[in-house]
């Protein structure tokens, strides 16, 4: 059967690494005849400019019919004088909302070769290879009340963290079951100690895994996790958190990897359909030099196969790609003189992509 791509290039430095992850993704695609299709629309601040929305219902329909979405980077200051509710970033939580994507898969991976890069010591991170579930659509960035407001003749500013029973039931399912792809192994990080929204994500977490008894599920308050990620985050295989703290904690471990441009990320919803992006931005100061690392979303290509098309080969086969460049020192700007043991080939976008292809 053929499955429907919908790529949005955006802005910035996105059109430049999607165009290398949609080579790759074709190749695997010729390879493993896999039937994909892709369409590619304008959004962000693209759209903006053909548009006037960031986010057009032409799009938004394409989005709602595809089978996943890869997305490539947002925004740019030329943008910040646009009205609020037409700028890119309104057009991205629009999409995710609309979709309902609630799951935001951020794996936080450290080839061996590129240990120093990371601020931590190399044998505290090379190798490492977690994946952190942040809820994204609840919590206290979506609870009501909120707002400041004047009492008793002084300013306040209120929010309100807020979870029900089904929100949290439903990232718990989608951890465990990102769990059972991988090592088997969750930790529900909660702050129930002290917060009652807390003891009702515990309690339920703990009802969702008895359908999953092959599955080892542990508990960690927030701020030991935090700590246990910068002294032994080689420990974690999955963390299943709220939007608050894996908003936080998923920056915290970015940071390990020693370079964003290195990180792909996924956003699913109840049925794991998903929008696949790399972490990093739309970095407009080296749009067009050809600077820009593509291995990110190229990465993010990878997850789109393994977590919403079912081919974990063909996601296999562009990991081990990625990994032989890696192994092979060829690298893109921000990853360079990161090994003092390798011989190093600096590249261009471009030429990384022609690197990936030739691995695979």
């Amino acid at each position: 059967m053929s499955k429907t791509i919908v790529v949005l290039p955006g802005d910035g430095i996105g059109t430049e690494i999607v165009e290398q992850a949609v080579r790759v993704l074709e190749q695997v695609n010729d390879t493993h005849k896999l039937g994909i299709q892709s369409q590619t629309y304008a959004f962000g601040g693209a759209s903006y400019d053909e548009s006037g929305e960031p986010l057009t219902d032409d799009t938004l329909a394409a989005c709602r019919a595809a089978d996943a979405i890869l997305l490539g980077a947002i925004g740019g200051p030329q943008y910040d004088k646009a009205p609020r509710d037409k700028r890119p970033e309104r057009g991205l939580l629009r999409l995710r909302s609309e979709l309902d994507l609630f799951s935001n898969l951020r794996p936080a991976m450290l080839f061996p070769e590129l240990a120093a890069a990371s601020s931590l010591k190399p044998e505290l991170v090379a190798g490492l290879d977690m994946m952190i579930l942040r809820e994204l659509t609840g919590g206290i960035y979506f609870g009501e009340p909120r707002g400041i407001e004047t009492r008793d003749g002084r300013r306040v500013g209120v929010n309100t963290m807020v979870y029900g029973e089904d929100e949290i039931r439903r990232i718990a399912v989608s951890g465990f079951e990102i769990a059972m792809q991988r090592n088997k192994r969750l930790c529900s990080v909660d702050k129930a100690n002290v917060l009652e929204v807390s003891e009702l994500w515990r309690e339920v977490v703990i009802d969702v895994a008895k359908d999953y008894p092959d599955v080892e599920l542990s508990h960690m308050y927030v701020d030991n996790a935090a700590m246990q990620l910068v002294r032994a985050p080689k420990q974690f295989d999955v963390i299943v958190t709220s939007n608050l703290f894996g908003d936080i904690l998923s920056d915290a471990a970015a940071m390990l990897t020693g370079s964003i441009g290195m990180l792909p990320s996924a956003s699913l919803d109840a049925n794991g359909k998903g929008m696949y992006e790399p972490v990093h931005g739309s970095a407009p100061d080296i749009a067009g030099t050809g600077k820009a690392n593509p291995l990110a979303t190229i990465l993010s290509v990878s997850m789109m196969l393994r977590y919403t098309l079912n081919e974990p080969a063909a996601a296999d086969q562009i990991d081990k790609a990625v990994a032989s460049v890696i192994k092979q020192g060829i690298r893109c700007a921000d990853i360079a003189g990161t090994d003092s043991s390798a011989n190093e080939t600096l590249v261009n976008t471009v030429q990384m992509g022609d690197a990936v292809l030739a691995a695979l």
